[in-house]
């Protein structure tokens, strides 16, 4: 191979490294906001599901604590 061959191929090695680093950058924010979003899923679903299940049960949902 010839010297100006070998310089190309190293530049562009050197490019796909950054390359590389900016991409597992990026995939590591959307990991973390992947996780927020699931944690508010949960909390959403678990909302839902309380709520439905008041509705199901009216009287204790309306129920009057026993001090009025």
């Amino acid at each position: 191979m010839s010297e100006e061959r070998i310089i190309e191929l190293e530049i562009k090695q050197a490019y796909q490294e950054d390359l590389v680093q900016a991409l597992n950058s990026v995939v590591a924010e959307q990991q973390k906001q992947i996780g927020k979003l699931e944690e508010t899923c949960k909390l959403l679903h678990d909302k839902i599901k309380s709520l439905a299940q008041a509705e199901r049960n009216p009287e204790i949902a309306d129920e009057r604590p026993p001090h009025y």
